[in-house]
């Protein structure tokens, strides 16, 4: 799925009250920004925000956060929330490697979303679940490492997989198609999932845990 440029992208995102504009300067005192002591869940690669909007929404006592690099998406997200009064969620447009320096022991769950899959070998070191990432998710997790992975891409979930799994993650919940899942497992759709759910698409799905 392919995006168009937004108008004033930038623009809309420096003037939006909801983009944190520094996270930096937020390291280790999160719990201020929002205003209370909840968990707090970071996307990565948010895209649109559909997901990370919607989970905020119906999620009242859990803080989101979600990061997406480019600032046309992140644009999209800001329109998409438009009037809505979100309390418990915040963006960030930046790039997914700079998370160290935005937070500390903060993050109880890290989602993905449909990242992109970097389907060739010479290539796997920028997926998201790759060990490089995983080891700057023990830096930013509170306590529990939990990772829920969604996508569409055969290659990203098999190596994902295996990445967790040689990492001494476990898997609480594993589906190869989970808009047929028996077990009704609850989803939040993201935009990129709702088409591929119009086109029959199987959707994989993770979620992973390691208990320290």
């Amino acid at each position: 799925m392919k995006y168009n440029k937004v108008k004033n992208a930038k623009t809309i995102i420096n003037n939006a009250e909801i983009l944190i504009k520094e996270p930096q300067k937020y390291k280790n005192n999160w719990r201020n920004v929002f205003g209370n002591n909840n968990p707090i869940c970071l996307e990565l690669g948010m895209g649109r925000g559909a997901f990370i909007i919607e989970m905020a929404l119906t999620n009242p006592n859990i803080n989101f956060i979600g990061l997406e690099l480019d600032y046309n998406q992140t644009a999209y997200a800001i329109n998409n929330i438009g009037n809505k009064n979100i309390p418990n969620l915040k963006l960030i447009c930046s790039d997914a490697k700079e998370i160290i320096n935005y937070f500390g022991r903060e993050i109880d769950t890290i989602y993905l979303t449909f990242s992109e899959p970097w389907p060739k070998k010479i290539d796997e070191k920028k997926r998201f679940t790759y060990y490089d990432y995983l080891k700057l998710y023990d830096r930013i997790f509170k306590k529990d490492k939990h990772i829920i992975l969604k996508t569409d891409n055969k290659i990203l979930f098999q190596a994902s997989l295996e990445y967790l799994s040689n990492y001494w993650y476990v898997f609480k919940k594993v589906s190869m198609d989970l808009h047929n899942d028996e077990r009704n497992i609850k989803n939040v759709m993201t935009d990129f999932e709702k088409q591929y759910f119009k086109e029959h698409r199987p959707i994989y799905y993770v979620d992973a845990y390691f208990k320290n």
